[in-house]
């Protein structure tokens, strides 16, 4: 736990991918082709503590453009937000320019094989505990909650717990 602590001290932004982390990776259709996915509050709960209790950014980096993803970004205040992204690696070293952040300085919780290499790169990853298995194995926090069931929440408590 100690180094989990050492280097949660050093974070000062949070990225989280959105498909299987924030929500639980399905996608809902109508008859009328409208698209829906489903947030879990906690998670926006997680986003305001992080902000307010440790001063941690939160940012969205996901695969997707969803409209949909932008209204919850929004809704959450998240600035940092990065759609429609084919490779995080490259993504996370132009965040990492255009903030004169550090890579140990990002934390970051993601599901699945497209995140493989950015969280190799980061100061502390977490994936939820449905993640895929070769993700699991990388991250340094698995969680035991499972994508769009407050596996987000619960890395960003364990970031403000292990900083307190």
């Amino acid at each position: 736990m100690e180094v989990l602590k050492q280097k949660a001290l050093k974070i000062k932004l949070l990225i989280t991918d959105c498909d299987g982390v924030l929500t639980d990776a399905s996608v809902y259709y109508s008859e009328k082709g409208e698209e829906l996915k489903k947030f879990n509050l906690r998670d926006g709960m997680g986003v305001e503590r992080l902000r307010r209790v440790s001063g941690i950014d939160t940012g969205i980096m996901t695969g997707e453009n969803s409209a949909i993803v932008t209204r919850r970004a929004e809704k959450l205040k998240i600035t940092h937000l990065y759609l429609g992204i084919k490779d995080k690696k490259e993504c996370l070293w132009q965040i990492l320019d255009s903030l004169n952040m550090q890579s140990d300085e990002i934390a970051y919780i993601g599901d699945d094989l497209n995140e493989y290499e950015v969280i190799g790169e980061v100061g502390l990853s977490a994936s939820p505990s449905d993640g895929n298995s070769l993700i699991k194995e990388r991250v340094d926090y698995i969680c035991s909650l499972p994508g769009g069931a407050g596996a987000f929440r619960e890395f960003a408590e364990l970031i403000i717990k292990l900083r307190a």
